[in-house]
């Protein structure tokens, strides 16, 4: 995840909340955030006002020029003078819904080419219609984006939207889109029992006593989000903390690349020449299983990478505390537990991505 999707998907979710956090720690506007009031009425006005339109307009432009960001409407910005433009009070869009109505209509207006993945949230809206707006604006695949008003291309340089050099704007005109590589975990599923039941680490013995374990299964895909085609995509992940002396990590690659065999604690390959990812296409990399018994004596570490020849390395990772891992345990190997909620709360709680 980027630093700009990081910072959207904060005030999706935390709302209201995290504006007040970003009045009370003096937050500053920065390379992947901006702060703007709204010149739009909403009530007495038909249209989206030309200041609102303009800001939108540059926004899209440097932003999407750049490595993406996130414009915040309805918080007032006070000067600094170390810490530059920081978020001094909330005020309010009028009419919010209207207000989200207008800038929707607007964005593909805003440049030339069009941006078609800004995307719009209403952070928070009272009892009178008014409220909190952002919008988040990724990285462009068809840069450089000039703005209509003012034909203007732009790009982000701290916390200002600046025109770009010519020497920048030159080095966007023929550039081949890049790939854009990301970890995606598929087919997630919990098995939990003793040693030789459906445990593909240690078959029963009849000599030793059987332990209780529990199985986490799953996949690593490699998503190509660009209009690239991708080459030589890699991945590498190594367990650095395995939670305890029996826990079993174990991966198998995919049978398209059948050439490399299986391996214990850590994986690493990298796709032959003549193998290619189209463009927002899955690609299958490995096949994973998590071996926990009871002796959980440590936290558990994974740590990976992903890219693609061209693309920017993406960074991932699963980190559980000892004491979480154990609490987790305990709850999978309870008689009525739900395996399938656990397995999709223990990725979204416990991965991490760049």
């Amino acid at each position: 995840m980027s630093r700009a999707e990081d910072i959207f998907e904060k005030l999706v979710y935390f709302g209201e909340d995290a504006i007040d956090e970003f009045i009370m720690n003096r937050q500053s506007e920065e390379l992947f955030m901006d702060f703007k009031q709204a010149a739009s009425d909403g009530k007495s006005m038909r249209a989206l006002h030309q200041n609102d339109r303009r800001n939108l307009g540059k926004a899209i432009s440097a932003f999407g020029n750049s490595e993406g960001g996130v414009l915040v409407w309805g918080v007032e910005c006070a000067k600094d003078l170390e810490l530059g433009d920081v978020a001094k009070a909330k005020v309010k869009v009028q009419n919010v819904h209207r207000f989200l109505s207008w800038l929707e209509n607007a964005i593909s207006g805003c440049t030339i080419p069009s941006h078609n993945k800004v995307r719009n949230h209403i952070i928070s809206c009272d009892q009178d219609g008014n409220g909190f707006l952002a919008t988040y604006i990724p990285k462009s695949d068809i840069a450089p984006l000039m703005t209509t008003q003012g034909s203007q291309i732009y790009i982000r340089s701290g916390s200002n939207n600046v025109p770009a050099p010519y020497a920048v704007i030159a080095g966007m005109f023929g550039k081949r889109p890049q790939p854009n590589m990301e970890l995606v975990i598929n087919d997630k599923m919990i098995t939990a029992g003793k040693d030789g039941e459906e445990d593909i680490f240690a078959p029963a013995k009849k000599s030793r006593r059987k332990e209780n374990f529990v199985t986490i299964k799953f996949s690593l895909f490699a998503q190509n989000n660009s209009n690239a085609v991708a080459k030589e995509v890699y991945l590498s992940c190594n367990t650095l903390c395995a939670g305890g002396e029996k826990t079993k990590v174990y991966f198998s690659y995919d049978t398209q690349l059948e050439n490399l065999s299986s391996a214990h604690n850590s994986i690493n390959l990298i796709t032959p020449l003549e193998m290619r990812v189209p463009p927002r296409a899955l690609f299958s990399c490995a096949k994973a299983a998590i071996r926990f018994a009871g002796d959980i004596s440590e936290d558990f570490l994974m740590d990976g990478v992903i890219g693609a020849d061209g693309a920017t390395p993406k960074s991932f990772r699963i980190y559980v505390s000892k004491n979480d891992l154990r609490s987790f345990v305990a709850q999978a190997l309870r008689k009525n537990a739900d395996l399938a909620v656990l397995a999709n709360e223990f990725f979204s709680q416990y991965l991490k991505t760049e």
